[in-house]
């Protein structure tokens, strides 16, 4: 959506400076010959990591994709195999998603099964080490862990395995050796100081990004430029070590809404209320002619079609309080537009995205019929897909230099009716 900004904040739109003009100037012709440029998306999930490669030669729809297990859920099959065969383990590599991986951890050792780790990769687990040694961990250092017995069954934590998914892209005769960037996407708590509330500490976050840059895209980074609070997207750029192209980093959520806005029902409007319901967080945006208006966050598994209405309709509304989402153990609440936004105008009150939009499908399981009406986005005909089109988007907005490809991709004047076969 190419909505202004409100005063208060840099006068930056959410993609781009203005979404007609450019589409008119390329379909007139102005854009020229598009040099074929390459980006690797890649949006990490609880469940699933998505993968979408760029091509600017191509329709958007033509270009390829995957959508396989997420990096957490691969190490927690690594380790439910170790449990079974009563096998002792050593996590080893960066900071990466928890959720299943760490499941899996706390019952390998309610088993009785040793469970080793190296400090950075520890911080799956918690933040804090101390808290991880509690529940059973051995902290080990680099060349204690190179000593550890051989049946110890060595697992590398990572979220971003770029050598992994190189390979499977030369399973089908595709080389990763030409790209201009490469842009990951993760969930990102942050690292809270001692006694600070991680909720609450990625709700302040969220709150200075906004107030500092009112953009969707204010929540992708540069490589070089991460803030150091930002742990889980740093050890993704430790990860990228190595591989010799730009890289972007950007939160999940965003990232999804980002790409919902990019649907054409989605992007005629002024305003939208927008919900990316993921396998374990629930975040909504509210959009607005003066940018960010408000947002709240909570964990999916904690709410069901009732209350997350209810929590829609506080935040059209402009009465939702953070105090009401955190006291619920969600992460939070941010309003800046106490104005009510009316939803009964248009043919729907809010665009629903991510993996568990079935809850608003047909209403809770007594029957209940939904009270709002959905809309269930897919730019480019594809839902799944739909968090690494926002990480394009937001790539042209932190590296200028490839925006004029991505944005006329976006807007349809590039790659328009080509064959695969004719830009191979």
């Amino acid at each position: 959506m190419g909505w202004p900004q409100s005063s208060a904040h840099e006068s930056i739109p959410y993609v781009l400076p203005s979404w007609i003009s450019i589409r008119h100037h390329c379909q007139a012709g102005g854009c020229g010959k598009l040099a074929g440029m390459k980006i690797l998306t890649v949006d990490i999930g609880t469940g699933t990591q998505d993968i979408y490669l760029y091509n600017s030669n191509q329709d958007m729809e033509n270009n390829i994709k995957m959508v396989v297990p997420s990096p957490t859920m691969m190490v927690r099959r690594w380790i439910k195999k170790a449990t079974g065969e009563g096998t002792p383990i050593l996590l080893i590599g960066v900071m990466m998603g928890g959720g299943p991986s760490a499941w899996a951890v706390e019952d390998h050792l309610r088993k009785g099964l040793s469970v080793y780790a190296t400090p950075e990769a520890a911080r799956t687990l918690d933040d804090d080490l101390e808290n991880v040694k509690k529940i059973g961990v051995r902290l080990v250092g680099e060349d204690e862990a190179a000593r550890l017995p051989g049946d110890v069954r060595r697992i590398t934590m990572r979220d971003f395995d770029f050598p992994a998914i190189a390979s499977a892209f030369r399973t089908f005769g595709i080389a990763l050796d030409d790209l201009s960037a490469v842009a990951v996407a993760v969930f990102d708590h942050g690292n809270a100081p001692p006694g600070t509330s991680d909720r609450q500490f990625r709700f302040d976050y969220l709150d200075e990004r906004i107030r500092s840059l009112n953009r969707l895209s204010a929540f992708a980074y540069r490589a070089q430029d991460v803030p150091r609070i930002m742990t889980r997207l740093g050890a993704v750029v430790e990860s990228a070590q190595g591989m010799d192209y730009p890289l972007v980093v950007m939160d999940t959520a965003p990232a999804a809404v980002l790409g919902a806005t990019l649907d054409p029902q989605v992007s005629g409007r002024r305003s939208a209320l927008i919900a990316n319901v993921g396998n374990f967080h629930t975040l909504a945006f509210r959009l607005g002619e003066g940018g960010i208006e408000g947002l709240f966050e909570h964990h999916t598994g904690l709410v069901d079609i009732g209350k997350l209405e209810h929590l829609l309709h506080a935040l059209a509304d402009g009465s939702l309080r953070h105090a009401e989402v955190f006291g619920d153990h969600g992460h939070g609440a941010l309003v800046y537009n106490p104005t009510a936004l009316c939803l009964d105008e248009g043919s729907y009150d809010v665009v629903v995205t991510g993996p568990r939009r079935s809850m608003f499908l047909d209403g809770s399981a007594d029957g209940r019929k939904e009270h709002l009406r959905p809309y269930y986005p897919a730019p480019f005909g594809d839902m799944m897909i739909t968090g690494c089109f926002g990480l394009l988007a937001a790539t042209a907005n932190v590296m200028p230099e490839l925006a004029e490809p991505i944005r006329a991709s976006l807007h349809g004047s590039a790659g328009r009716g080509i064959a695969p076969w004719d830009t191979d």
